[in-house]
């Protein structure tokens, strides 16, 4: 235990280092796993008065599936589209180093004081895409931390054009 939390403190520490650990540790899945499931069970507690208990296992459910979606998209982008000569990795690799980047996620659980889920979640979200940043960075072995954050931005683009139009599609039916 003293290793995951230690890596979930440095994750969100934004630590280079970590994120270049959990690429190569083929048995931190789990672990990364865990760190998206907890970073969205603290936005829950923290939008609590907001959401309800249900929301909190809606927004978990919702959280693992875009977490799936986010690696795919940014494994695809930046390994396939986008490779620096350097860039090895895969999509198991991405999945571990995302992950590992909604650790400062975590801090959304402050949201439950009232008044302050606003600022918390503004700030967590800040710093959960610097986060990613990192986390792109190392899992696609770049040299360069705005080659990173342009793969980041063209995979959140693509992410909303598709949450867009899976909204509009299904505004009817849900």
């Amino acid at each position: 235990m003293a290793a995951f939390s230690a890596r979930v403190y440095n994750a969100a520490k934004l630590n280079a280092n970590t994120y270049e650990e959990v690429e190569h540790d083929t048995a931190a899945l789990g672990q990364s796993f865990w760190v998206v499931v907890l970073s969205s069970v603290a936005a829950g507690v923290g939008s609590l008065s907001e959401v309800g208990l249900g929301g909190i296992f809606v927004g978990t459910a919702a959280a693992l599936v875009g977490w799936v979606i986010w690696a795919y998209l940014t494994y695809y982008i930046g390994a396939k589209m986008f490779p620096q000569p350097s860039t090895q990795t895969d999509f198991r690799e991405m999945l571990r180093t995302i992950g590992f980047a909604s650790a400062p996620g975590i801090v959304r659980i402050i949201g439950v004081i009232p008044g302050l889920a606003p600022l918390v979640f503004f700030i967590a979200s800040v710093w959960m895409l610097a986060a990613m940043v990192v986390a792109v960075r190392q899992a696609l072995d770049y040299t360069s931390t705005l080659r990173a954050l342009g793969v980041c931005i063209v995979g959140w683009i693509i992410q909303v054009i598709v949450v867009a139009l899976f909204l509009s599609a299904t505004a009817g039916i849900l």
